[in-house]
């Protein structure tokens, strides 16, 4: 016999903020899923048992100690991969040796673009993406995709004189 609503009430009342506390020092928002996700989590389980735990006290937090553990191997496997990625993936600008352009410059120019200004630059450079193409990407007409790719050019020129003139006497 599932549990009953009643007593599922009874313990979400009674136990849901100290198992969030008790979850608190294995996970957190900033990890992913936090505690509060946890303890949802872990009642949603406890509903669906088909025969209620002899003890369900305990058998929530025990739920939520694992819940919380592998919430959180999850989250630093997760990251060790995306370090492991970004680490391997190519940089924004390779340079060369005639090359007077610092590529750690260029590409904090880059990065200091507007969001759909540097998606539109990148795009079309890097990506080879016509117009036609970067606006149905982007939900814009292919005219706005070509100002967007303009202006960004114009704007990352003008960062770059600045930075070559702030360095150059």
């Amino acid at each position: 016999m599932p549990i009953v609503p009643e007593l599922l009430a009874a313990l979400v009342t009674r136990y849901a903020g100290p198992l969030a506390l008790y979850a608190r020092q294995w996970c957190d928002e900033a990890e992913g899923q936090g505690p509060d996700d946890v303890v949802q989590e872990a009642f949603v389980q406890l509903a669906r048992q088909g025969v209620p735990p002899d003890d369900p006290p305990a058998w929530l937090y025990r739920t939520v100690r694992n819940g919380a553990l592998s919430a959180r191997r999850s989250f630093w496997r997760r990251r060790k991969r995306e370090q492991a990625v970004a680490s391997a993936r190519p940089e924004w600008f390779q340079p060369t040796e005639e090359s007077q352009l610092d590529a750690a410059t260029a590409a904090a120019a880059l990065a200091g673009l507007d969001d759909d200004l540097r998606e539109t630059v990148t795009a079309h450079l890097w990506g080879g993406l016509t117009f036609e193409q970067i606006a149905g990407l982007t939900g814009v007409t292919s005219s706005t995709a070509h100002r967007r790719y303009k202006q960004g050019l114009e704007q990352l020129r003008a960062r770059l004189e600045r930075t070559c003139t702030n360095t150059n006497p």
